[in-house]
């Protein structure tokens, strides 16, 4: 038998394509079938109608325990967020002890500091507006390069390579824990009736945003 995908006969695309996250979170359902698997259950007898029922609440448990983890996983990010504009605005601060700095700078660093609990999408559009910060604080740099060589900000700045570093490990950890919930609420028997009842979705994963990955592709050097 031939291997279903061949890549030495195709079909190939020579242009590449590139890779988008879904943002949709799908609901999870059974069927009559699942009613009528529980039914059964305790017709051949009430101790497999009690084990399931048992499985169905460790089930619950284990759900429970996930979703709090999910929590804890997005905590961290927002975590390693709220140092790195911390960072930015020490450094923000720091350049314009020397030059002056767009005072639109420390505006936008104000309003990321709200503290406020953040959902995915906020938190993918902080990303995006803390990786314009340190934008525009490194074409201060580069118009006055003798700032690099002070200590204060050359320690700012690695700081908030370490930061960004904690941040992408972060959202890996992250991504992991939603792709075993999205897994798991899909485990049949126990855990998808379970799920279902609950009105449990899909969770959605970390995406970078168009902006971001369209800069991915250009010439830095």
């Amino acid at each position: 038998m031939a291997n279903e995908l061949d890549e030495l006969t195709g079909p190939v695309n020579p242009d590449g394509r590139d890779v988008n996250v879904i943002a949709k979170q799908i609901p999870v359902k059974v069927g009559v079938g699942s009613t009528v698997f529980e039914v059964l259950l305790w017709i051949l007898g009430i101790i497999p109608g009690v084990v399931f029922l048992f499985m169905k609440i460790r089930a619950k448990n284990y759900l429970q325990k996930l979703q709090q983890k999910l929590q804890h996983d997005a905590s961290q990010i927002d975590n390693y967020l709220e140092q790195r504009v911390r960072v930015l605005e020490n450094t923000a601060a720091l350049v314009n002890k020397s030059v002056e700095l767009d005072k639109s700078t420390f505006t936008q660093i104000a309003a990321l500091r709200s503290g406020n609990a953040l959902t995915d999408e906020q938190r993918n559009a902080v990303v995006s507006q803390i990786d314009d910060l340190h934008a525009q604080i490194n074409v201060a740099l580069e118009n006055y390069p003798t700032l690099r060589s002070q200590d204060t900000i050359q320690k700012a700045m690695q700081e908030n390579s370490y930061l960004q570093k904690e941040i992408t490990a972060a959202r890996e950890i992250y991504n992991d824990t939603v792709h075993r919930w999205n897994s798991d609420i899909f485990s049949w028997p126990t855990k998808q009736i379970v799920a279902a009842r609950a009105g449990y979705t899909t969770r959605i994963p970390f995406a970078a945003s168009q902006e971001v990955k369209q800069r991915a592709t250009e010439v830095f050097f």
